[in-house]
């Protein structure tokens, strides 16, 4: 199992969930669609050579954005970061990526 922690602008927010929630994260137990959301500040810079969704390369932005986290199964995994990356308007994605230990299954 795995933790997947994403940050999405409030404007994709519910459109992204529901890409990794049918690629099966958020999965537990007999429960599904299952996440914890905050909202917070995102912060950038665009660089030379990048195509920014949002900002000007050069310029520092700050973003609303919300951090969800949700669980993995190991054998989901890759399904659930190619619909995160096919959903997520972000050129670059800011994610975290972590193996859960056993006993947490």
């Amino acid at each position: 199992m795995y933790k997947l922690c994403v940050y999405i602008p409030e404007t994709h927010l519910e459109k992204v969930k529901q890409a990794l929630f049918v690629a099966g994260a958020g999965r537990i137990g007999d429960y599904d669609s299952c996440c914890f959301q905050v909202a917070g500040t995102g912060q950038f810079r665009p660089l030379e050579g990048s195509q920014p969704f949002i900002g000007q390369q050069g310029e520092v932005e700050r973003v609303s954005e919300y951090r969800v986290e949700m669980v993995c199964a190991d054998n989901l995994v890759d399904g659930a970061l190619a619909a995160l990356r096919a959903a997520h308007p972000y050129e670059e994605p800011a994610f975290d990526l972590w193996k859960l230990d056993d006993r947490c299954n």
